[in-house]
């Protein structure tokens, strides 16, 4: 199956009465980690229509550039993209160690695709900040990352990772083997890098809405259980089960997990509110829009906005946004990431400054309210003041939306805190500078 241009590997087993997507992350293969888990996955296939899948960069799927990460946004695209060509128009997900934060934020931007979240020793952030305490230090992340970098695919990798694996050289050596067919050394550390480093996605989890429960190994040496409580206490009605197991995946602990995930997926689920939704908002409008219609009169003025129109709507459809509404001499939109929706605000402000028409844009990322085609909340206001506060020719950010897109080629300029009217308290806003 092809995903924008790249091919992604998945497989489908089973018929049971639920879809499952297992999304396994790094170290990720269709074939092997089937042939190798058969116990694990026969247990998951008694109760479900099991999908797995390679994401882009592990397994059989296309590798990614060491040099241009796929952002989170692309990496969802494979989720969406997998659910849809195995006819899944709802799916429980369970997604383990760096597919977590992925997994999460596609179940807040496609609420209506995930009846259900199971998330087994993974992170909504992995490295410490000041209000993240219990992170992890960015000096031993580095060491693993060095670590992954220079034993990817070897026992010893296995061993330190999957502690139950030392004393079974069979075990081991399959470990060590998918690892290889996996990813190579250099790609697994890069995008270890990305997604243990850039990615924090704290933001998000009060807008999960879909029942979830969290695993945690109690002895995981990578992501200590302090993680996956705070999974469970900000995600609301998450429900938290320890795993008397070691080592950063389930290996240890099948049967317990099996046992707790099909108790959660088999059982009856509450209604899930769809409405509440994140969401990238994109406003442009005309500079001095109201000059320029008195100069150029009505008739001219009109033709004029029907080819802004006509422009805004193709490099829409281009970039996978969708319209809100035109808003007179601009356009609100709407983008399932944001990378997707700076690079659509930069192309609109290129075509029509080819024609003489100045735009500015503004981007935000946050909660949004969804009725029927119409978006409200929060978020669409601030995105508008964002938009107001661009010069001509500028696509400005708020800072959600740079840490969001962290680790991408697009560059920013700081244009510092703003008050934005009608938004409490003061906001950080940057200026796209280049890709």
């Amino acid at each position: 199956m092809q995903v924008r241009g790249a091919d992604v590997a998945f497989r489908v087993m089973g018929d049971g009465p639920i879809n499952l997507l297992y999304f396994y992350g790094l170290g990720s293969h269709v074939d092997m980690f089937v042939d190798d888990e058969v116990p694990w996955i026969a247990g998951l296939r008694s109760f479900s229509r099991l999908i797995f899948f390679d994401r882009r960069g592990t397994g059989l799927s296309d590798p990614v550039g060491l040099a241009a990460m796929p952002m989170w946004e692309e990496w969802a695209d494979d989720v969406r993209a997998v659910l849809d060509a195995a006819g899944a128009d709802q799916a429980a997900i369970f997604a383990s160690a760096d597919a977590g934060p992925i997994a999460l934020l596609f179940a807040a931007v496609s609420p209506e695709r995930v009846t259900a979240l199971v998330l087994a020793n993974t992170s909504a952030r992995f490295l410490a900040a000041d209000d993240y305490e219990i992170g992890v230090d960015r000096g031993r992340l580095h060491g693993l990352i060095d670590l992954v970098r220079s034993t990817w695919g070897t026992p010893a990798l296995v061993e330190a990772t999957s502690p139950v694996a030392t004393g079974d050289a069979a075990v081991t050596a399959r470990v060590a083997a998918r690892m290889r067919s996996s990813a190579t050394p250099s790609g697994a550390a890069a995008q270890l890098q990305y997604l243990l480093e850039q990615l924090d996605v704290r933001d998000v989890l009060p807008l999960i809405v879909a029942p979830t429960l969290v695993l945690h190994n109690t002895r995981n040496p990578v992501v200590p259980p302090s993680h996956g409580q705070y999974l469970a206490s900000n995600i609301c009605g998450a429900k938290y089960i320890p795993l008397d197991a070691s080592g950063v995946g389930l290996m240890d602990a099948h049967s317990a997990a099996l046992k707790e995930i099909a108790q959660f997926l088999t059982g009856a689920s509450p209604p899930i509110d769809l409405s509440r939704v994140l969401a990238t908002v994109l406003f442009t409008d005309i500079v001095g829009s109201t000059a320029r219609a008195a100069a150029v009169g009505d008739t001219q003025w009109r033709a004029e906005l029907d080819v802004h129109d006509g422009i805004v709507r193709r490099l829409l459809r281009q970039y996978g946004g969708r319209e809100i509404r035109m808003a007179g001499d601009g356009v609100v939109a709407e983008f399932d990431g944001p990378a997707r929706a700076i690079r659509c605000a930069s192309a609109i402000i290129l075509s029509l400054s080819q024609l003489g028409i100045e735009i500015r844009a503004g981007v935000h990322t946050g909660e949004c309210e969804r009725r029927g085609d119409d978006l409200s909340g929060l978020a669409v206001h601030i995105a508008a003041r964002v938009g107001a506060a661009a010069a001509a020719g500028e696509v400005l950010v708020s800072r959600t939306v740079a840490d969001l897109v962290a680790g991408s080629s697009i560059s920013f300029a700081d244009r510092g805190e703003h008050a934005l009217k009608g938004v409490p308290g003061t906001w950080r806003l940057l200026a796209v500078t280049g890709e």
